[in-house]
């Protein structure tokens, strides 16, 4: 028996010559004490506080440009277009408008999404579904959603069926690209887990890839998000009136026409605050709750 096996058995730690303890110069090192942040490095570590600090730059900036221009017609300035903003939301016209197109791309992107999960899931269980899925990606990728107005026209008509068939095909190639180039990164290990535990089909799809691929799937539902509502504000401008309402698109068209810029502005600055909320309150919440919270996230 090894000296080693007899000095633990023993209760004693062996001595091993090949490791050296420097007690000495360990004793003398200083005791880090953990130093309390400034109010100013609290506030700095604050995400919502700096982007708050950037916006009041932006719209500064915004203010300052539209004052050296001093021409409302062309860049009307930050207050005139709070203004603008404030009236058309207290007369009901903008709440309305900004409720129309949340609708429609709601519809839209919803089915954009189960059409790209059904296609997601057929390219992972055999390969004709994944050569089905990168010819049509193929195809239709780098097809813009507003080259198929025309088509939509004529086969939907004037309204919220032409709205939701270009919504679906700006949505569903990003959502699908992402999630299956997700699922291929999963590594081999936690595959071989999955396979091990016998699950296959759906089960091993929603307990083994969607967990792993999370964070490239969250990432198409972003850029989906974001194809589906400039597609939708850009669509609303040519034909996106139903029985004499509209959404975002029109009410911007709308006071163009009428040279009201300062409702044009009015009109965009919704579409940012829009995409705003839903980034920073829907998705973060969602990343929370998912990616952080397993610990997918430095």
């Amino acid at each position: 028996m090894s000296r080693a096996v007899l000095a633990m058995n023993s209760g004693f730690t062996p001595i091993r010559p090949e490791l050296v303890r420097d007690t000495e110069t360990a004793a003398h090192l200083p005791v880090v004490v953990e130093k309390p942040l400034s109010l100013i490095d609290r506030l700095y570590n604050q995400a919502w506080l700096r982007k708050t600090l950037i916006l009041i730059c932006l719209a500064l900036a915004w203010e300052a440009y539209a004052r050296y221009l001093n021409n409302d017609l062309l860049f009307p300035t930050f207050g005139a277009t709070i203004k603008a903003f404030y009236a058309s939301f207290v007369s009901g016209v903008l709440p309305d408008r900004a409720w129309s197109s949340i609708k429609v791309l709601t519809m839209g992107y919803v089915c954009g999404v189960v059409i790209a999960a059904l296609l997601t899931a057929l390219a992972i269980m055999s390969r004709i579904g994944t050569d089905f899925l990168e010819t049509l990606t193929s195809m239709f990728n780098p097809l813009p959603a507003i080259a198929l107005l025309p088509l939509a026209l004529i086969w939907f008509g004037l309204g919220n069926g032409s709205l939701v068939f270009v919504l679906v095909h700006s949505v569903t190639w990003a959502i699908a690209l992402n999630t299956h180039s997700g699922f291929l990164s999963v590594s081999s290990t936690l595959k071989m887990v999955g396979r091990n535990y016998g699950l296959s089909g759906f089960s091993y799809i929603r307990k083994i890839l969607i967990p792993a691929a999370f964070p490239n799937i969250l990432t198409g539902l972003k850029i989906g998000w974001a194809f589906a509502w400039r597609t939708l504000i850009a669509a609303e401008l040519v034909f996106g009136v139903s029985s004499g309402s509209g959404g975002l698109g029109w009410f911007i068209f709308e006071n163009k026409n009428s040279l009201d810029i300062a409702n044009v502005f009015a009109g965009l600055l919704t579409v940012i605050i829009i995409g705003l909320v839903i980034e920073n309150f829907i998705f973060r919440s969602i990343e929370r709750a998912t990616i952080a919270r397993w610990g997918m996230q430095s």
